[in-house]
């Protein structure tokens, strides 16, 4: 059965998952470092995880299965889901794959590395209705091709 993991301590797009997942009757695993104040459905678990910077990584990596799906905008965590045949979609809707994932690490150093010599400061795009808009649609279109497959 589906099942869809957040990595949800920053996650902006927990209440579309569940929207989406009460829909199709999915369960939905909320990983988070930190406590989540939230009221959440039958089908929703919140798994709270030691403070460890890679724990909730390392708790979806452990559980993920072949046909689950990810919500993360951590690509070390994509590519990690990615190689045990799972999903994986941002919150932004992009969806990860191994056409992309190559590419997304490769920024993602750029970027960090840029960041440590000064060149570049941190900057995190504001998050619009349209990203929200853009992951309902492709969550949904993921949900509905993974259970044409099934």
């Amino acid at each position: 059965m589906l099942i869809i993991y957040v990595d949800a301590d920053a996650c902006p797009v927990k209440n579309e998952t569940f929207r989406v997942a009460i829909r199709h009757n999915l369960q939905v695993y909320l990983v988070s470092n930190g406590r989540l104040n939230m009221v959440v459905d039958k089908n929703v678990h919140k798994i709270q995880v030691t403070s460890d910077p890679d724990a909730a990584d390392n708790w979806i990596e452990e559980h993920i299965e072949t046909g689950d799906i990810v919500v993360t905008a951590d690509i070390l965590l994509a590519d990690r889901c990615l190689k045990k045949d799972a999903s994986a979609i941002s919150p932004t809707g992009l969806i990860f794959n191994n056409n992309n994932i190559g590419i997304a690490k490769s920024m993602r150093n750029l970027r960090a590395h840029l960041r440590e010599t000064g060149v570049a400061s941190s900057y995190n795009a504001t998050f619009s209705k349209q990203d929200r808009s853009h992951f309902l649609r492709t969550l949904e279109e993921i949900i509905q091709l993974i259970k044409r497959q099934s």
